[in-house]
């Protein structure tokens, strides 16, 4: 989880009770309470492995020492707590009410804490963790992560819906939105800005990081149009359409899957995708290929591709069929503690499966189009493109295998777990033994989502559904079509050569280009590198001038003058291709 490399300590070795074999529907039933137990005894204050967190505080895990996990991530801390929450509001667990408050106020606290990445104003909400007595935490690190604001703004949404549904108004409008408001204001303005990934690794743009702030924007205007606050609402929903078009350009339609980061230098075979598609579920929104549904087949086809990356890498995956599960990483070119597997990314893979199975099952169908033709093809050779109602022979087929395929994932879990059922961090790649961080909280969050997915259980809808991007389909591999309300979409694509950790950015003299300003420059793709790529919506006939800037440890270097000069065209749209200068 963590960017900095130390030596792989193992801590547990592996003595399980459960083989290859073993169902999955067993391993969910024995290990799933012993998954709420770890992930309460990491919470302060009267967590049982928690001992000097303040309450509310989620602690990574309770290991201090190879490696030191002993702080509250805000990414970490409001995805255990958004399930803990979804819990809550659906009835399956009415007592947590009293933990969610304690998150809610510790959450709170945190917001104004002064911190290296700045104060509440400044920047400080993107302080990736604290100590967990609630003060800054002032090491270096890789900083800011623009996720946990997101993240947080998602988890309490969820909260303040419940809250306001059973006529708890006042409290959502005076308490928690105050507090709702600053992390969405957070994503609203700092969307388009570099991050570290939630690897703490890459600092660039993150499908992850772009995916939870659009969720989080959508969200956050749906609940501000509910307490009347219009403008917010406003400013929400033209970020949220800002985003969305970014969200496009991580698409690498020539690889068939996402490219997790804009930087970093790897192949951007990544986890941090499949965790998307699971964290920005929408059962309304169907197979939705805009917002990379679990079942879209941008999805499907991205997941076939970062699992088959660990196929070969890992010693335990020898001899596993093709078309059967296998444990899977974070990425295939990892170094952490040697590069392994985790329990939280091989449950991720089984999640989105079973995401995708809720919605194939609700609609009596599954599209099988181009995109997604080879990953079907692992359960059938012999299937076509087309749609399969859910009366015929093909669709069985397929979501039979889908749902032995998913369940497989859950088997490697289980084979890798010990008879205490205790979760860590990684699992090693050539024996199975326990590895980094013991009793990780985010790994038996993981398994408690992934057991509700495979319980067929889904929550509330975000607003995924019948989203529209006007981008142009160019490098993107979204559906064009020209602007609405007096916009089209530009495609600009930028060749140019970088450096580890640089990236290209667009600014101009109108304000959907920054009007100039480096800090509110549009961050470009370079999934198809040397091309860097963005689709932007722009008012139609009109004349600008704009030019590409490097940014690179916080310095900014722009190309040479003159300004470059562009129209746009009256309707439709257009690609426009630069080369640096």
């Amino acid at each position: 989880m963590r960017a900095f490399v130390v030596l792989s300590v193992v801590l547990a070795s592996v003595s399980s009770v459960f083989a290859q074999t073993a169902s999955a529907a067993a391993y969910a039933t024995t290990e799933a309470p012993i998954a709420k137990a770890g992930v309460l005894a990491n919470i302060g204050p009267s967590g049982s492995k928690s001992q000097g967190a303040k309450a509310g505080i989620v602690i990574a895990s309770p290991s201090t020492s190879n490696p030191d996990y002993l702080y509250t991530w805000t990414r970490d801390s409001s995805l255990v707590f958004k399930a803990l929450i979804d819990q809550y509001t659906s009835g399956i667990d009415t007592t947590l009410r009293g933990a969610i408050d304690n998150f809610f106020n510790a959450e709170k606290i945190l917001q104004q804490v002064s911190n290296p990445s700045g104060t509440v104003s400044t920047g400080g909400l993107g302080e990736p963790k604290f100590n967990i007595d609630e003060t800054a935490f002032t090491g270096a690190w890789g900083r800011p992560q623009r996720d946990g604001p997101a993240l947080r703004a998602t988890a309490l949404i969820t909260y303040a819906n419940y809250l306001y549904s059973t006529g708890n108004t006042t409290f959502v409008s005076n308490t928690l939105w105050p507090v709702i408001k600053l992390d969405l204001d957070y994503a609203a303005n700092n969307w388009n800005q570099t991050t570290f990934d939630l690897w703490e690794e890459v600092s660039s743009s993150s499908f992850f990081t772009t995916a939870v702030q659009h969720r989080s924007l959508r969200e956050g205007a749906t609940l501000a149009t509910k307490l009347g606050v219009t403008s917010s609402a406003s400013t929400y929903t033209s970020a949220a359409s800002s985003l969305l078009c970014f969200l496009q350009s991580y698409w690498n339609p020539a690889g068939g899957y996402i490219t997790a980061n804009t930087g970093g230098g790897r192949s951007g075979k990544d986890a941090n995708t499949v965790l998307t598609s699971i964290h920005t579920f929408d059962p309304a929104a169907g197979c939705d290929a805009v917002t990379f549904q679990p079942c879209s087949d941008k999805a499907l086809s991205n997941l076939k591709v970062y699992v088959d990356s660990f196929r070969s890498i890992y010693g335990i995956n020898s001899g596993i069929a093709s078309n059967a599960a296998v444990a899977t990483g974070r990425y295939p070119e990892d170094t952490y503690y040697n590069g392994n597997p985790w329990y939280l990314t091989t449950l991720a893979v089984a999640e989105q499966l079973y995401d995708a199975l809720i919605v194939w099952n609700a609609r009596g169908s599954l599209n099988v189009t181009s995109t997604s033709l080879a990953f079907f093809q692992q359960f059938s050779s012999s299937v076509t493109t087309g749609t399969y109602p859910s009366t015929s022979t093909t669709f069985t087929t397929l979501t039979s295998a889908v749902k032995t395929f998913a369940d497989g994932f859950v088997a490697v879990v289980a084979k890798y777990t010990p008879s205490s059922g205790a979760l860590s961090e990684q699992f090693d790649k050539s024996s199975g033994s326990q590895l980094s961080a013991a009793d990780l909280t985010w790994s038996y969050a993981a398994a408690l989502t992934a057991f509700e997915a495979r319980n067929g259980t889904t929550f509330a809808s975000w607003g995924a559904a019948g989203l529209t991007t006007s981008c142009s389909s160019s490098g993107s591999g979204s559906g064009g079509g020209s602007g609405s309300s007096g916009s089209v979409p530009v495609n600009f694509q930028e060749t140019a050569t970088t450096v580890y950790g640089e990236n290209i950015f667009i600014v101009g003299s109108i304000s959907p280009l920054g009007n100039w300003d480096p800090n509110s420059a549009i961050a470009l793709s370079a999934a198809n590198y040397p091309n860097w790529q963005v689709s932007i919506s722009l008012p139609a006939s009109t004349t600008f001038q704009y030019k590409y800037i490097r940014k690179y440890n916080g310095a900014v270097t722009w190309e040479s003058d003159p300004n470059r000069s562009f129209t746009t065209p009256s309707s439709g749209s257009y690609n426009e291709n630069d080369t640096w200068r």
